[in-house]
């Protein structure tokens, strides 16, 4: 016999627990379409990400700075103190590796999200730096927040990060080329579960203090020879939690409230950039965390939906620092024309930037990961003095064309790059403000990216400042 639930030739079917359906009086369809909807449509905000399309260096900090002028959010994601961006404000240059770019919009509040791994003492030392340089950073702790879920960097981790470069380098002759900033290994005890978040500081300094021992003697265990002070680092680190605690937030809920609530512009500064990315990234030779699109999403705790537009930044020539395959590399007079031009020196580790022409493939490639809505062209004027300039857009390897970017490293090594030659400008375009003012060799050099990536260029950047990034449309 068939249940009180079930279907009759089709017809509805009744409750299962056999009792006369209740029914509901039919709304009209006017007073339906004038109720309001009973669930959340569309996001009210969305976050605009801004994203390195190459090997880092791109001027992401350019980038954003524009854009945090009139936002009331601005983020990061992930990385740490291994990331490097100099923002230049009426004449004064600013150097940020922890702090996000936009804490000079002293409108905006600035987040440090869960997916960031933080060294408290190079993030308070990063403040009073830039403090001595203007005014940009005044009032900075009363615009900062960070996630209480976010993990923490400590000087062990450092040290522990040097020791493993120097074993690769005797072992297999050949290291990462990491800042040593302790990125890896913190982010290693993360995903051991051994890990100390920000929440662990700021509340039972015992409980945290107990969970410290073990982990410093832990990596101890695993290099005999570091040389630690696990009291001299609990009393810097206890030292810390009164001047910490005020800027810690449930990074979940914050988010939350500003992606649902009042009207907001967020923004999200990527670090690192595509080709570094832990997944996607020329592996080994990358950083340890997500720094493509998906980051943000986990980085942060944003629902895939409420992620808007995403910006790749691209620098108009190809930089890398440190080892790792380079296919468009020129290590000769233009990559050191590149490089003394660009002042293509790390922010963060100091050492000089290898040099070579724009690597569409690899645009490309970040574009795949990352969707990018426009891209942002720095740099430009660095090839101002080029009387040809040469374009990578194809790889073969063995004379045979590779359809895709290989992950295989040593597949990349061995590519050859076919190069379309286009001709130079040979002239300044620093004080260039519009597009119609760039010279047609300029011109066409920038519609040439586009056809290629079928992505528009929205900025093009001469210059150091804010105001010499020329807005397309």
């Amino acid at each position: 016999m068939a249940s009180g639930s079930a279907a009759v030739n089709g017809g509805e079917a009744g409750p299962p627990n056999g009792e006369p359906a209740l029914k509901r009086p039919r709304e009209s369809a006017r007073e339906a379409a004038a109720a309001p909807p009973r669930f959340q449509g569309e996001p009210r905000n969305k976050v605009t990400v801004v994203l390195g399309a190459q090997w880092g260096d791109e001027g992401k900090g350019k980038v954003v700075d524009l854009l945090a002028m009139d936002a009331d959010v601005v983020c990061r994601c992930q990385g740490g103190n291994n990331a490097g961006h100099t923002v230049v404000v009426e004449a004064v240059e600013y150097d940020f590796h922890l702090l996000p770019s936009g804490v000079l919009n002293k409108k905006a509040v600035s987040f440090i999200g869960n997916g960031v791994v933080i060294h408290l003492p190079g993030l308070f030392e990063e403040a009073e730096k830039n403090l001595q340089k203007g005014k940009g950073l005044q009032g900075w702790e009363e615009r900062l927040k960070i996630s209480d879920r976010a993990h923490i960097v400590f000087n062990f981790h450092q040290a522990v990060d040097g020791i493993q470069e120097q074993q690769r380098q005797q072992q297999a002759g050949k290291n990462l080329g990491t800042t040593k900033k302790g990125i890896g290994p913190a982010y290693s005890s993360k995903a051991a579960r051994n890990g100390l978040r920000v929440c662990d500081l700021v509340s039972d300094f015992k409980v945290f203090e107990e969970k410290f021992r073990v982990l410093a003697e832990h990596f101890l265990t695993m290099y005999p020879n570091l040389n630690l002070d696990i009291d001299g680092e609990l009393k810097q680190l206890k030292g810390y939690v009164e001047r910490l605690r005020p800027l810690v937030t449930d990074g979940v809920y914050f988010m939350h409230k500003a992606l649902n609530g009042p009207s907001k512009k967020i923004l999200v500064e990527g670090a690192n950039a595509a080709l570094l990315d832990i997944d996607f990234g020329t592996y080994p030779f990358v950083t340890s965390s997500n720094c493509t699109v998906g980051g943000v999403c986990t980085g942060l705790g944003v629902p895939p939906s409420y992620v808007g537009r995403v910006y790749g930044v691209v620098k108009a020539y190809t930089t890398r620092v440190g080892v790792g395959a380079f296919p468009t590399e020129q290590d000769n007079e233009i990559g050191s024309l590149l490089q003394s031009r660009g002042r293509e020196v790390g922010v963060t580790t100091g050492r000089k930037r290898r040099c070579g022409w724009l690597d569409l493939i690899l645009v490309r490639y970040a574009h795949m990961v990352n969707g990018f809505s426009a891209i942002a062209l720095t740099k430009l004027d660095i090839l101002d003095t080029l009387p040809e300039i040469k374009v990578g857009i194809a790889y073969k390897v063995d004379e045979e064309p590779l359809p895709s970017f290989p992950a295989n490293m040593d597949v990349l090594t061995r590519v050859c790059v076919d190069y379309e030659t286009l001709p130079g400008w040979c002239c300044s375009t620093e004080g260039v403000r519009s597009f119609e003012e760039l010279p047609s060799q300029a011109k066409s050099y920038i519609r040439f990216i586009e056809d290629f990536l079928q992505i528009p260029v929205k900025w093009v950047g001469v210059g150091k400042s804010r105001e010499s990034m020329i807005k397309l449309f």
